[in-house]
């Protein structure tokens, strides 16, 4: 244990000082850019830095909406996302998305990105991301505060530019930024590889 530590009780602050702990401490986070259309035909794009994967057979995305957003209706009512990878260069566009607007809102056109027609459902992808899951609902799980939105991916596109010669993406070219703690985005850092014991 550190030899100095400082010592911080959810029970003795609030919630929202506490999860400005927890995001500064748990970093860095990769970022689910999430694409969505509510029922009334309008396109939705929101960034979600808690995100990782949920199950590899069958392969499913797990995505954490703090509150419960448009993104989490649009997924409820429609049942179809898209989880973008954004990259570096895409980090001013995927901030704008993150702008509270009313759900009339067409935030592919407030971030400054185009939607591109998807393969297997109705939920457009961003054209300028290098990679992207179309997920249909799988479960949605109210934790606390949170919903916890799982979903099955139905297809994977990678622009084969960032593709490297063992089929997989190569994570320099991708070049994903992440989520730190208060205003903060992570750049690509320097990488290391150690075979697995």
């Amino acid at each position: 244990m550190p030899s100095n530590p400082t010592i911080f009780d959810p029970e003795a602050m609030s919630p929202s000082k506490f999860y400005s702990i927890m995001s500064a401490a748990v970093v860095p986070r990769p970022i689910a850019w999430v694409s969505t259309v509510s029922e009334d035909g309008v396109l939705n794009l929101a960034p979600y830095s808690f995100f990782t994967v949920a199950s590899t057979n069958p392969p499913i995305l797990q995505v954490n909406s703090v509150g419960h957003k448009d993104t989490q209706r649009n997924i409820a009512q429609t049942g179809q996302f898209v989880v973008n990878i954004g990259t570096e260069l895409l980090i001013p566009h995927m901030n704008a998305s993150s702008e509270e607007v009313e759900p009339a809102v067409d935030e592919f056109q407030l971030s400054g990105v185009t939607p591109q027609p998807s393969e297997t459902i109705a939920v457009p992808r961003v054209a300028q991301a290098p990679i992207a899951f179309e997920c249909v609902k799988h479960l949605i799980i109210d934790v606390g505060n949170c919903s916890l939105i799982l979903g099955q991916v139905r297809r994977i596109i990678i622009d084969r530019e960032i593709i490297a010669v063992d089929g997989l993406p190569d994570f320099a070219k991708l070049a994903p930024p992440s989520r730190l703690g208060r205003s903060d985005w992570g750049l690509t850092p320097q990488t290391m590889s150690y075979a697995r014991p």
